[in-house]
């Protein structure tokens, strides 16, 4: 998972490997439009604003997995991005991965960034209780001392 962390995190994974992937694919003649080109801006701008404001919330240790070396913040994030969706670093680089494959009209794209969001799920799937069990347990110490 700290591989995905880092390709999430990482602009060259969106410019270098997923746009080869998509160029080197025909277009889907039906996406190739200017509405789907806006669409997909539009996209994108909401997934940068949220990837971008979570770790404008969690910084940089709590970004880079910080609490599974047991570095963990004072508490549980719950402010913007994260009062609005769980997850929304996931979820905001899935929305640039969608909005990327609408602008350049690619089918290669649109399953790729199906498979971005399908290891996203998996990951929450076992991200999600960690999480809660590290920030319930050290609320419990906080509370025996």
């Amino acid at each position: 998972m700290l591989a995905m962390s880092r390709c999430y995190n990482s602009p060259c994974c969106l410019s270098d490997s997923f746009t080869e992937a998509m160029k080197s694919q025909p277009k889907l003649e039906g996406l190739d439009s200017h509405w789907a080109h806006y669409s997909g801006l539009a996209i994108m701008a909401v997934g940068t604003l949220f990837v971008i404001s979570s770790f404008l919330a969690l910084g940089f240790t709590g970004t880079f997995l910080g609490d599974y070396f047991g570095i963990l913040m004072e508490a549980k994030v719950t402010c913007f991005p994260f009062s609005i969706l769980d997850n929304p670093m996931y979820w905001g680089s899935t929305a640039v991965y969608l909005g990327w494959s609408l602008m350049h009209a690619s089918p290669a794209g649109l399953l790729l960034t199906a498979v971005v969001a399908i290891s996203y799920t998996i990951a929450v799937l076992y991200e999600g209780p960690f999480t809660e069990e590290i920030y319930r347990q050290k609320q419990k110490a906080a509370k025996s001392n």
